[in-house]
Parts: C-alpha cells; structure tokens; sequence
C-alpha cells in the first residue's frame, strides 16, 4: 500500500452566497489575511506529501490558475524596484509556483459532488488512493487533518472520511453523521452516514465534513453510477460509499484531533474565520484584539 500523492480539488462552483463579489473572482480565492482560502488547503496537502494537485474548476476560475503559475514579469519589475524591501515577495511568489505539480481540468456533467471526480478520473490509477476535498472549507490541526487521514489509511488500508465532533444540538441538523461500529474514541468504521438525523435519531456525535481520503477502487463504481443517473436531482457519491460498503469496502470516519471546522463558504462564517486568522496572526494580532475591544466598549 503506497502513500497517497494525489488530490482532488472541487472548485467549480459559483459561490452565489458571496454575489456580487464573486460575479469575477472565484470564491477560493476569498481572502484570509493574505492568502486566498484555496492557498491554504494546497499547502496543507503540500506538507502531507501530496504531490499532483488537480483543480477541477470552470470557465470563470482562471484567476486560480493564475495564482499558482510564475509571477508574470511586469509584477516581478515592481518588486525589484523595490529595492531589499521587497525582495522576500519574489522569494515566495516563486515558491508559491512550485508548491506541486498543478492539473486544471474543466468540470463537465450534471450538478452534484461526484461530478469533480469523474472530470479527473483520468488523471488517477485505479490502484492509487487520493484526497477529494473542496477550496473553501478547511480544518486547521496538528499534525494535519489530511497528514491525519492518511495516518489512519495507512494503519487500516481503508478510505477515510474528516469528521469533527458535534458540538451543539443544531449541528445534527446540518450535517451526516456518521454510522457504525466503534473502533476507538473518535473513530467508527462505517456502516452508513445518517444525513441531518435531528439529536434524538443521531447514530453517532461524529460528523462528516471538509474532505475525503478514497481507495482508487471508487473509480470501478463510480463510471456503473454515472451511466446509470438518469439526471434527476444531483449526482452525489455519497450512495456510490454506500454500495461499497455494502459489498464489503472499509470506510472509517476519523475525528481530527486538535482541529478547528471552519467552513468559509458562509458569509458569517468566513467573517469569524477572518477574525480568527487576524487575532492569530502574529504582527496583526495584538492590534485587531485592541481594536475589537474598542469597539465592544
């Protein structure tokens, strides 16, 4: 069993929330302090040795492209103007650029999270396992959630699925809850995922969010359901984790330890993200928590 490489990145959408703001600029590339959102999903697969990245983005996502390629040259004059100040922009411009080895597919099919995976199912053996996870939401831990996820994939030979531990009554209402027999504290091998249980109906307190770490088997079942939707409602991979599991693949729901949810694709939950980086930030802590408290008399 080889250490997963790959990752699959679903950056398609259209990010209406944020409209107009995101009528020109893709919601992945939202800022965060100084970084945009998808920035620190690739660096944090970076550092769990991911090594290809695959972008499945859409026509309206070149600015993502952009951001991951060589500085263009007229920026590069500016900086150098600059003087020593500026130097360290090139430095990390540069680095930024060679971060991995990025793969930009157009998304094509119907509506639904089994879509990205199908556009890039071509780049990906069917022995190889992979990260699907999206651009604007994110689990900030240590060590990683993805380093995380694959330590429990190479322990079990499994796919794993990102949870975080419910931590109020509405949140079993907003999220799928995770089914199964109890291996360890914060860890279930999954029998099935009960979407929006409600508390009273909730098989677990382990809720699934943010990212997948799949087998390369996915794919033998993944194309079957595709020709088979007939394009009502969604195309959707979660029945596709379903039937694995039924006929015997093991799927684990993890809890990542030591982590932080933060799903920027809210409007107020980007806000208190923005907050939460800004209060974190060494040079800019200080003053945003001074000024906070300021405004809250």
């Amino acid at each position: 069993m080889k250490q997963p490489t790959k990752a699959i990145i679903a950056a398609a959408g259209f990010g209406t929330r944020f409209l107009p703001q995101t009528k020109a600029m893709p919601k992945e590339m939202m800022p965060l302090i100084d970084k945009p959102i998808i920035q620190y999903v690739v660096e944090e697969l970076v550092a769990a040795g991911i090594k290809d990245i695959i972008i499945v983005g859409s026509s309206n996502k070149r600015a993502i492209e952009d951001h991951f390629d060589q500085p263009n040259e007229d920026l590069l004059a500016n900086l150098r103007a600059g003087g020593p100040k500026k130097e360290h922009y090139i430095a990390e411009l540069e680095a930024l650029s060679n971060l991995a080895n990025f793969i930009y597919v157009r998304q094509k099919g119907p509506y639904g999270n089994a879509t990205p995976l199908m556009s890039a199912a071509h780049l990906i053996g069917k022995d190889e396992s992979f990260i699907y996870t999206w651009a604007d939401d994110f689990i900030v831990a240590s060590p990683s959630r993805f380093q995380q996820m694959i330590d429990v994939h190479m322990q079990n030979d499994a796919a794993v699925l990102s949870c975080k531990k419910v931590l109020s009554d509405g949140e079993y209402d907003r999220y799928g809850i995770a089914a199964g027999q109890v291996i360890d504290d914060g860890l279930i091998k999954m029998s099935h995922i009960v979407e929006k249980p409600g508390k009273e109906d909730a098989p677990s307190d382990l809720a699934s969010v943010s990212s997948y770490l799949l087998k390369g088997d996915f794919f033998n079942y993944l194309e079957p359901a595709f020709h088979e939707f007939n394009g009502e409602g969604e195309f959707t991979f979660q029945p596709i984790m379903q039937k694995m599991i039924n006929e015997g693949h093991s799927y684990f729901a993890y809890e990542i330890q030591n982590g932080t949810y933060y799903d920027t694709g809210d409007k107020l939950e980007y806000l208190k993200t923005v907050i939460d980086f800004g209060l974190n930030h060494e040079e800019l802590g200080p003053d945003l928590l001074a000024h906070i408290k300021s405004k809250l008399g």
